[in-house]
């Protein structure tokens, strides 16, 4: 057997149905692992080492009564530190917030909980999940554990390099305009932004009210549908919630490619953003390979990506200034210089540009379900460049931007008439339980 803490959760987990492998082990090999390694990577805030062996005593115990919860019982789930566990700092990496402690646990964690998951460690992220790799906070941004001297991608850093390092098997991050999907990319890791509305949002610091997911992230794409599996579900405190019936996600993980057909959007990578040759090489490489498995590819034509940029930025900059607002006005100072410059924006946005953004994001919505029409999935690339070095501002500049991941944040159903209805009439104010939830964190 590998060592504990370099298993795939499915693995790890089926070692320890067969009573051949402890919680107590996994977690001990884990927080070995991250003993050798965090000093180089920075992916964790803080440590809920203590706190988590207790847990994973009591899963064993249950586990050899013959308790077990499924297969999430006893293994560590890392959480990106916007996302709220009972009793501990949800510092979203920003000084604004290190007095902050939660005092229940995000909906998505109570799951993860209830299904047996420990949690021995609270990750990095961009300050606020909008900021950058920034130099100029409490905490110093997570590296990419492939090669340290580069950025691991963002804003989910510090659990794209935390599970990529096998620190541990599975983490949560979030996904805004591609928050989990960036660092899954940049540290090779199998990274999920679920339908909107699919997993709860309540007790995670939110970014944009109408564009923000929660979503895990793994080494396998079995080990991610088992968590889907557990943190998906209706909430009735979320105002984005959907009322989606339960389903199994691993149920056709065997069924190979053979007749799917797939919808390759070759122009964001060849004409919109054209990307590196390197870049452009492997995504050619995964559609023959997906062919020779039985995989039918065309090519398949949206909008420009520059469109589904645009209309990106414009609703998520003010949303994200509507919960930033008192403290960019009295507290300026004690953002990131990148994350004051990134959130200054929304300040400019007019209502005019936000209700035509709305407008032409249900345009675009619909015309990637045209393009659904004629296929089963699309295939574009992520980022556009390999990941660069996490100290040249300058090209982490240059490269964030670049990328095709903004297409799949829209919902395909209208945002939440909460959220949209406050926003009209008190510019969100008290009237939005989603504001109401931000300002009682500051």
């Amino acid at each position: 057997m590998s060592a504990p803490h370099a298993l795939p959760l499915a693995e790890a987990a089926g070692l320890i149905a067969a009573r051949r492998l402890s919680p107590v082990e996994l977690l001990q090999s884990c927080l070995d692992r991250i003993a050798a390694v965090e000093p180089k990577l920075n992916a964790i805030i803080r440590l809920v080492a203590d706190e988590a062996m207790g847990d994973a005593k009591a899963a064993e115990t249950e586990i050899a009564r013959g308790g077990s919860r499924g297969p999430l019982h006893g293994i560590p789930v890392g959480l990106k530190d916007i996302i709220d566990l009972a009793g501990h700092p949800t510092t979203c990496h920003s000084r604004l917030q290190l007095d902050r402690v939660a005092t229940e646990d995000a909906v998505a964690t109570a799951r993860l909980r209830a299904a047996g998951a420990l949690f021995p460690a609270k990750l990095s992220t961009h300050e606020f999940a909008i900021g950058g790799p920034a130099f100029d906070l409490p905490f110093p941004p997570a590296r990419n554990p492939w090669n340290p001297r580069h950025h691991p991608g963002g804003s989910s850093s510090g659990s794209g390099a935390a599970v990529a390092a096998r620190m541990v098997p599975a983490a949560l991050g979030t996904d805004t305009g591609g928050s989990v999907r960036h660092p899954a990319s940049h540290c090779g890791l199998v990274g999920l932004k679920p339908t909107y509305g699919l997993v709860s949002r309540r007790g995670v610091f939110p970014l944009s009210f109408t564009l923000d997911h929660v979503g895990p992230m793994t080494r396998t794409v079995r080990d991610n549908a088992l968590l889907l599996n557990v943190i998906a579900g209706h909430d009735s405190g979320d105002p984005g919630s959907a009322a989606h019936a339960p389903e199994d996600y691993t149920r056709d993980l065997h069924r190979g490619l053979k007749g799917l057909k797939i919808g390759f959007v070759r122009h964001f990578h060849e004409q919109d953003q054209p990307a590196t040759p390197e870049m452009a090489a492997a995504l050619e490489a995964a559609a023959a390979l997906m062919a020779a498995e039985g995989a039918t590819i065309s090519t398949v034509t949206l909008p420009p990506l520059g469109e589904f940029a645009g209309v990106n930025r414009t609703i998520m900059l003010p949303e994200a200034t509507a919960i930033h607002e008192t403290w960019l006005r009295e507290r300026p100072g004690d953002y990131a210089h990148i994350t004051r410059r990134r959130l200054l924006p929304g300040v400019f946005v007019s209502g005019t540009d936000y209700v035509q953004a709305q407008r032409r994001r249900r345009q675009l919505v619909a015309a990637v379900e045209e393009a659904f029409a004629g296929v089963d999935l699309l295939m574009c690339a992520s980022s556009m460049d390999p990941a660069c070095r996490i100290d040249d501002a300058a090209e982490v500049e240059r490269t964030y931007p670049r990328q095709a991941r903004t297409p799949s944040t829209s919902p395909a159903t209208p945002p939440p008439a909460s959220c949209a209805g406050s926003a009209r009439r008190r510019g969100c104010r008290s009237g939005c339980s989603w504001w109401r939830q931000a300002s009682a964190r500051r």
